[in-house]
């Protein structure tokens, strides 16, 4: 298994006190790190206008690369700021899912983690929110799509909020399946089970209090079997860790070996499909002993088969 992750990511700087703040990332960093010191890092490269342009409106493009920030913080919405790092920690963050993508698909790894930040999924096509300025995993399946030329990729979203960007900028192509549990009712409000997209989207919502049992039965029932029949090529993972107990942010009851056991289901499925392609993207976690600690589980199960480094 491949890491990747680039220091820039780390200097994108919102206001004091918000959630989604640059120890994160030291956080998924120092965890894996000190589990599995023997794991192979590269950097993140730098993503390109055109190759954001694939899933996002180049007025967004524009807004997050060329709104000045000499000092301070640009508010875009309620909870989401431009700093002076956040355009070079953005462009790293989707540099890192296509060279996940390159990697995977060149024979390079199987699988790939990508410990980037700011996180991706709530970017719409030509909206920044929800911390997120470009959707990462998006611009990282369109990649896939389009210069390796695949015909079915399954994006997989156990974060605990929706991922609603992912879902708006795919639910209309048959070449993607999303599949996501969530809390709701929880921010940004969407993801309900009627949610379908051109019947390749599916979404399993879960009532505040939720614990394991309902979790894994979700994806037992619903979601992992609808990524098996779909057969993908490429597997790709928005891992968010914030449905854990501990997590500030939502009121789910998950630990850590839950994110080992889904992890492990969706590598079994990669096994079966896809030759065991993985290409895995940090997304939310806002507690950060159970963010590490779910990190490390979730690289664990990445790697427990032996696959290659």
């Amino acid at each position: 298994m491949l890491l990747i992750t680039h220091p820039a990511c780390a200097a994108h700087v919102p206001p004091p006190g918000h959630a989604e703040r640059p120890e994160r990332l030291a956080a998924v960093v120092d965890a894996i790190r000190d589990t599995y010191p023997d794991l192979p890092w590269a950097e993140a490269p730098l993503a390109t206008r055109e190759q954001l342009a694939r899933v996002h409106d180049d007025a967004l493009i524009r807004q997050v690369l060329d709104t000045p920030v000499a000092e301070g913080t640009v508010q875009l919405d309620a909870d989401t700021f431009l700093s002076p790092g956040a355009a070079e920690a953005a462009l790293r963050a989707a540099g890192a899912g296509i060279a996940a993508v390159d990697a995977v698909m060149s024979g390079k790894a199987r699988r790939v983690f990508c410990a980037v930040r700011p996180p991706g999924h709530h970017a719409t096509r030509d909206t920044a929110m929800g911390f997120c300025f470009f959707d990462s995993i998006a611009v990282a399946a369109a990649h896939a799509l389009d210069v390796h030329g695949l015909s079915r990729v399954a994006i997989v979203d156990f974060d605990v909020h929706h991922g609603n960007g992912t879902q708006a900028i795919f639910e209309r192509d048959p070449r993607v399946v999303f599949c996501s549990s969530h809390q709701l009712p929880l921010y940004p409000e969407t993801g309900h089970a009627d949610e379908r997209g051109i019947g390749n989207v599916f979404n399993a919502p879960l009532p505040p209090g939720t614990s394991s049992e309902g979790f894994r039965r979700a994806w037992s029932e619903t979601l992992l079997p609808a990524i098996d029949a779909f057969s993908p090529q490429l597997l790709f993972i928005s891992a968010g860790f914030d449905a854990h107990q501990r997590d500030p942010l939502a009121q789910l009851e998950l630990e850590a070996v839950d994110y080992l056991w889904i992890t492990g289901q969706l590598r079994e499925i990669s096994r079966r499909h896809c030759e065991g392609r993985i290409v895995s993207m940090l997304e939310g976690g806002y507690d950060l002993q159970a963010l590490a600690e779910c990190a490390a589980a979730h690289a664990g199960a990445l790697v427990a088969d032996g696959a290659s480094w």
